[in-house]
């Protein structure tokens, strides 16, 4: 059988195959930017994966940028969150949740005192966010974090880890990636700091290294991963030298003893992908970080097969697939048709397109 269908253990988190859930905005959040009670069912029917990554969640509210985004900072997302993690550990499933700082692509709509999301510089992305009410607006110019906030942040990170723990997670994923706060501080094109935070690539790399030192000090190395995407484009992310830059980050965690490192690297015309001719870096990653690396980015069943045989991966993470599939572990393992993703429910709604997707046994009845 298929090297997917093998456990595998990160850190401190047994996993009874390596097909993950890779981590999905859904926009189905209510008020106080609660988890709606409908997502227990949701990541329930999806517990045959490894393991879930969660939808990306907000630290904080000045980390919100997107409408009806769940947080993981207050007493009742907690608890909503709590609901999640015991419905999916009822099926046998492992879980993690996903922690957020959109950054310089919020608006001031999402911002506690409505003023301009922080980043490490003030240079705005190209592009449109989405408002609270799912129109667009232009991206604006974002206020420089000084160093004292740039110190709060992190403790945000360390809190919203904490939470997570006490929700009963598994473990949490550093959203490091896709052009949100963290990959702003790593990526020349959007960090133009002089002081110790910009400039060479070991300054541009403190601030991630400092968020996963606070969130290790909180619960554990073993229960930690990080996601990067070292030569995508989301959000108007660009970088002079991504291969040095990346190498650099995987080298820089190896010592943390990390539960896993999470890789974005899909080919065009994925959304996910970077330009045209842009280096292939999982397998240097792999052997610079020295422990577990999951790899995402348009993976088909042959296409994360070929990445565990070839040496740039060790376990898989899948996205809209599984989204259309909570049976998909299954799915694959079989051979089974897989059902087409509703592309307009992917964002806000109900249930529809979001927990009545059918299930094999379903369809075959």
């Amino acid at each position: 059988m298929s090297k997917l269908f093998d456990p595998i253990t990160l850190g401190a988190i047994p996993l009874k195959n390596r097909v993950a859930l890779a981590p999905m905005t859904r926009s189905r959040a209510g008020a106080g930017e609660v988890i709606n009670a409908t997502a227990a069912d949701y990541y329930a029917q999806r517990a045959g994966a490894g393991l879930i990554i969660t939808e990306a969640t907000q630290i904080s509210r000045q980390g919100q940028g997107y409408p009806n985004t769940p947080g993981l900072f207050t007493d009742a997302q907690v608890a909503g969150w709590r609901a999640v993690v015991d419905a999916v550990h009822a099926k046998g499933g492992r879980i993690v949740a996903q922690l957020w700082h959109v950054g310089r692509v919020s608006i001031p709509d999402y911002q506690p005192d409505g003023g301009q999301p922080v980043a490490p510089s003030p240079v705005a992305a190209k592009g449109q966010a989405m408002k609270p009410d799912f129109t667009f607006t232009p991206f604006v110019t974002p206020r420089a974090l000084t160093t004292d906030e740039i110190a709060g942040v992190v403790q945000d990170y360390a809190h919203a880890a904490r939470r997570a723990h006490e929700a009963g997670f598994d473990g949490v994923e550093i959203h490091a990636a896709n052009g949100y706060l963290i990959d702003q501080f790593l990526r020349d094109g959007s960090n133009t700091r002089t002081d110790q935070y910009g400039g060479a690539i070991e300054n541009r790399v403190r601030f991630l290294l400092e968020v996963t030192q606070a969130i290790v000090a909180e619960i554990g190395a073993d229960r930690v991963g990080v996601r990067i995407s070292p030569v995508g484009t989301n959000n108007d992310m660009a970088d002079s030298d991504p291969a040095a830059l990346f190498t650099h980050v995987a080298a820089a965690l190896k010592p943390f003893g990390l539960a896993y490192l999470h890789v974005i690297e899909a080919e065009p015309p994925h959304p996910m992908a970077g330009p045209e001719g842009s280096p292939r870096l999982a397998k240097a990653l792999r052997e610079a970080f020295g422990g577990p690396l999951m790899l995402n980015g348009g993976l088909d069943r042959a296409k994360a097969e070929a990445a565990l045989a070839d040496g740039r991966a060790d376990l898989v993470s899948v996205g809209v697939p599984f989204l259309a599939n909570p049976d998909l572990v299954d799915r694959w393992k079989t051979d089974a048709p897989l059902n087409t993703p509703d592309r307009a429910t992917f964002y806000g709604g109900d249930e529809k397109g979001y927990t009545d997707y059918p299930f094999l046994e379903t369809v075959e009845a």
